[in-house]
């Protein structure tokens, strides 16, 4: 039962499963970037459509490139990523960090809505232009449909392909945009900052179509999101090649807008009128398989978010699957869902992907904002040098604050739709952390020492009836010689619960994600044990496994025995029965705290009985489970001392 925790190697397969994973957001940008850039821009100017596109350049370069791709991917967790991942590395010294990773997981996951929404109803308009007979809203929502039922599935057979897929998407963006370059060559300028400051400064609603521009490096959060999945040096090398194609294709496009003069219908999108016809067909079936395979990346995301969220108490406990052996993969019912709902209500609200694109982007830079505010907080942690620290930071803040006040334009347009579903989620992470804690404090504790002698002579009381062979609680007392009062009291003076063998077991969720570790405390010689269990926020909870495979070294050792006591069993070395109590504390009595607080904890508890129960969270066989309930308030005393 060692930590099987392993970086993904750097190989050539890696590569391209990293082009799979990582970039299908921003390798289907294209779609859609140039169009919401000319929207802004009306009849463009050659001069302002070589400003437009050198801001996409820089804006790839400094804040994919320097920020995620350079520095970010160093602050990995045991190889892991994203916002939250980032929170679990700083979390120790700055606990009230967590108020930006819950921002930022919040607006992670209505970009997670808003992805699917607009890059499938994108590339099916491109069908449409081709084959007019294709209606696009009923083939959109059937193709989210069909996407969101297959997650039960697993995916990890469909993810062996995207890689390939979006390798042959990204090789035919290269190649479209190569081809286009030709209708001005002098496109090429843009690689010059000076035309995207004289842009800023001359153009004037520049400022406006900077929120078109940061649609170019959406996504990007996704290279760290997805650094457990794919390593560090994959994503690395593969972004020199995605980021040349993605250039490619902009210059292309932009190259074919000045050849127009400007005279460009709204209802052209750039990108398809930049195919020749004898790669058109082609061309539109790609487009919806990389538009798939974007969405299938955000929806897996969201799946890892609300999982390392759980981990770290900031969102309630929910019915987690894992349909494959496949590291890290997980399906979540009630977030698939979710997501399904919202992304449909989305595509049915706004009916087209140039409506959506003002939805767009307004989330992600609010993600963007708080990755690099906790990324200051981890150079604290690291003790980094202050003169690194604080210009880094007010650089990526003045980019990223730019991007947002530019984005604030679309709010009134369609932004307030991420924006309520973003307010949403953080609402409901902040109420459940705080709650939580609220709870806990209420919670008392007294030294197990002194109980000892009782559960010992209560298991040798022939006339108190057997309750199991082996008694199982899971408790909350961090420390290994206190016990929750409310325990107490269910063993002893609740019903005297006699057993052959009692086990208190402990679990911290490790910020490790695949560690597994356990120590044992030894109460009363093969009676009383204390377990407590490190396991990594990916693994899962298994309790009912993890307990009898710890008893089973255990029981190797000559530490315990688990052969059942009734004799016609032990005669036949039939292993003795496992029961557990769960102690369920419900909001009863005189809260006696400031109405703030009693809102909030109010509030907690209408959101664990919507939640899944410990006994699911736990995985634990039902039938071998008792649910206990416990008032939060004025719990009597256990009185269970022996005296001296």
């Amino acid at each position: 039962m060692a930590d099987k925790t392993q970086k993904v190697p750097f190989s050539s397969i890696g590569l391209i499963v990293a082009m799979g994973i990582v970039y299908g957001d921003i390798g289907t940008s294209p779609l859609y970037v140039m169009r919401a850039i000319m929207s802004g821009l009306n009849m463009p100017a050659a001069d302002a459509v070589v400003g437009a596109i050198s801001c996409v350049i820089w804006t790839l370069t400094l804040q994919t490139t320097l920020k995620y791709v350079i520095i970010t991917l160093r602050a990995n967790n045991k190889g892991e990523g994203g916002v939250l991942s980032l929170y679990a590395l700083i979390r120790k010294k700055f606990r009230w960090g967590y108020v930006f990773a819950a921002i930022g997981a919040s607006t992670l996951l209505a970009d997670g809505i808003t992805t699917p929404a607009i890059t499938v109803t994108s590339a099916i308009e491109g069908v449409h232009t081709y084959l007019p007979y294709v209606p696009v809203l009923p083939v959109t929502i059937a193709i989210l449909l069909v996407l969101f039922m297959l997650q039960p599935y697993g995916t990890s057979s469909l993810g062996k392909m995207f890689g390939s897929v979006m390798l042959v998407w990204f090789l035919l963006l290269g190649f479209l945009g190569a081809m286009a370059i030709s209708y001005n060559p002098w496109i090429i300028k843009a690689f010059n900052p000076w035309y995207a400051i004289r842009f800023l400064t001359e153009v004037p609603s520049a400022f406006v179509i900077l929120g078109a521009v940061f649609l170019a490096t959406t996504g990007a959060d996704a290279l760290y999101s997805d650094l457990g999945h794919c390593g560090m040096k994959n994503i690395r090398v593969s972004w020199g090649f995605v980021k040349t194609m993605l250039i490619l294709n902009y210059l292309g496009q932009g190259a074919w807008i000045i050849s127009q003069g400007g005279n460009i219908p709204a209802d052209v999108n750039p990108f398809y009128a930049i195919m020749p016809d004898w790669i058109s067909p082609f061309g539109v079936v790609m487009a919806p398989l990389a538009a798939i395979i974007a969405s299938q990346a955000m929806i897996t995301g969201s799946f890892t978010i609300i999982s390392e969220a759980i981990s770290m108490d900031i969102w309630p406990n929910i019915y987690i699957k894992y349909p494959s052996e496949f590291k890290g993969q997980m399906y979540i019912p009630a977030i698939n869902h979710m997501l399904m709902v919202l992304c449909l209500v989305m595509v049915l609200g706004f009916r087209s992907s140039a409506n959506m694109e003002a939805a767009y982007g307004l989330s992600i830079t609010i993600t963007m904002l708080m990755t690099t505010s906790l990324l200051f907080l981890y150079f604290r942690s690291k003790q980094y040098s202050l003169w690194m620290a604080i210009p880094l930071t007010l650089f990526f803040l003045t980019v990223e604050t730019s991007f947002l006040i530019a984005n604030l334009n679309k709010f009134m347009h369609g932004g307030f739709a991420s924006i309520i579903i973003a307010g949403c989620m953080f609402t409901f992470m902040y109420v459940w952390y705080n709650g939580r804690r609220i709870k806990n404090r209420c919670v008392t504790y007294e030294p197990i020492k002194g109980s000892i002698p009782v559960l010992e002579q209560i298991s040798n009381d022939l006339t108190i009836p057997k309750f199991a062979t082996h008694l199982v609680y899971v408790t909350r007392a961090k420390y290994p010689n206190e016990m929750e009062s409310k325990v107490l009291y269910s063993l002893i003076n609740k019903q005297p619960k006699r057993a052959d063998t009692y086990w208190f077991v402990y679990l911290t969720r490790s910020d490790e994600p695949y560690e597994f570790s356990y120590t044992v405390k030894t109460f009363f010689p093969k009676k009383i044990f204390r377990i407590d269990i490190n396991a990594g926020f990916k693994r899962g909870l298994h309790i009912d496994r993890y307990i009898h495979e710890i008893a089973k070294e255990m029981e190797n050792k000559g530490q315990v025995d688990l052969e059942s006591r009734y004799p016609s069993l032990a005669a036949n070395h039939i292993e003795g029965d496992f029961r557990f109590v769960v102690v369920e504390r419900v909001l009863r009595g005189d809260m006696q705290m400031p109405p703030i607080k009693k809102t909030i904890l109010t509030l907690y508890y209408l959101i664990k009985k919507l939640s899944t129960s410990d006994t699911q969270i736990l995985d634990l066989d039902p039938s071998n489970v008792t649910v206990e309930m416990v008032p939060l308030f004025n719990i009597s005393p256990s009185n269970a001392k022996a005296k001296s």
